[in-house]
C-alpha cells in the first residue's frame, strides 16, 4: 500500500518526477528527471550536481539545471550525438596515443630502475635476522 500512497502523492503534485535516473561521474552527479506539466505533457530536466566545500568548511552542492521540452528532443539528441562523435573521432585517438606512450615509458623506467640480478635469498635472510 505504501507504493500506491506515494504514487497518489506524486499525482497530486503537478511537477513531481515521473521517472528519474542518476548517473555518477567522478566528482559530479547527473540527474535525468522526467516530469509532467499540468496538461500531462512530459519534459526532461537534466541537473548537474557538484559537491563543494564552503570557506567555513560546510559541504554544499552546486547545481545547474537544464529544461528540455519534447518538441526539442530530436534536435537536442542530434546535436549531442554530433558533438560526442566529433570528440570521439578527434580527441580519443590523441588521448589513446598519449596513454600508450605514458604506459610504455612507465614500464621502461620500471625495468631500468629495477636491479633483479643483485638480489639473493641469502641477502634477504641476513637482513631480516
Amino acid at each position: 500500500m505504501e507504493g500506491y500512497e506515494k504514487l497518489e502523492e506524486n499525482q497530486q503534485n503537478d511537477r513531481e518526477e515521473i521517472y528519474s535516473k542518476a548517473v555518477r561521474a567522478g566528482k559530479r552527479t547527473y540527474f535525468f528527471d522526467v516530469k509532467s506539466t499540468r496538461k500531462d505533457d512530459y519534459y526532461l530536466t537534466i541537473t548537474e550536481s557538484k559537491k563543494r566545500i564552503a570557506p567555513d568548511g560546510k559541504i554544499y552542492y552546486e547545481k545547474h539545471k537544464l529544461f528540455l521540452y519534447k518538441e526539442d528532443f530530436e534536435k537536442f539528441a542530434d546535436g549531442l550525438d554530433d558533438v560526442i562523435s566529433f570528440i570521439r573521432n578527434n580527441n580519443f585517438v590523441q588521448e589513446d596515443q598519449n596513454n600508450e606512450e605514458q604506459s610504455n615509458s612507465t614500464v621502461n623506467s620500471e625495468v631500468q630502475n629495477s636491479d633483479f640480478s643483485n638480489i639473493s635469498y641469502d641477502d634477504l635472510e641476513s637482513k631480516s635476522s
